[in-house]
């Protein structure tokens, strides 16, 4: 299914190439499916922080976790607050074949504002490129509540599948790396109690 692109996203991936480079070994940053469906050829991953931004079920999704008549939901980083998730560091000599293939997913109709974040690591702090949502974006749905999001959770599919099924997955991705969301853990007990998981 085509969805008309909210602007080009090709003059965005040209100005993120320049600001990184195109010589170097590409960092990513990821907070949701990115972690658990990286589809990059990764040659490390850490746990990282980011503050100023933070994970937020707020996006709108009418093609892949949910369809125009009902819109699912999934993860986007908006500002404020503070984030973890994981860093991917691809290697220079495959980094812009890969940068192509994550633009193709992630930025097909130019909905995020691609942005390169300090990540704070274990192993010290690198420099990612992150996908990030702006509250002015007809994709963010601003704050909804329990009924909402119960109503969204037990209907929206899409073509990757329901938007439950995105939350569960993005839970268990982050509980394996020990990472703690208290609102996707409130969100799984919201799901569990109404018998949807």
């Amino acid at each position: 299914m085509n969805v008309t692109p909210l602007r080009d996203p090709q003059p965005l991936l040209e100005r993120t190439r320049a600001e990184w480079g195109g010589q170097s070994d590409l960092w990513v940053f990821g907070y949701a499916s990115l972690i658990w469906r990286p589809e990059f050829d990764a040659v490390e991953h850490r746990v990282a922080r980011v503050r100023g931004w933070h994970r937020s079920f707020r996006m709108q999704s009418r093609v892949n976790r949910g369809t125009p008549e009902q819109p699912g939901l999934v993860f986007a980083l908006v500002s404020g607050g503070m984030c973890q998730g994981m860093v991917f560091r691809i290697a220079a000599r495959r980094a812009n074949t890969e940068l192509d293939r994550l633009w193709a997913r992630e930025m097909p109709t130019g909905v995020y504002d691609p942005r390169w974040l300090r990540c704070e690591t274990s192993a010290g702090p690198v420099r990612a490129l992150a996908f990030t949502l702006s509250r002015r974006s007809p994709n963010f749905t601003g704050p909804i509540d329990d009924g909402q999001m119960l109503h969204i959770l037990r209907h929206a599919q899409g073509r990757y599948g329901s938007t439950l099924d995105y939350l569960m997955q993005t839970a268990r991705a982050l509980h394996q790396q020990r990472v703690r969301d208290r609102e996707i853990e409130r969100l799984v007990r919201l799901a569990r109690q109404q018998g949807l998981a």
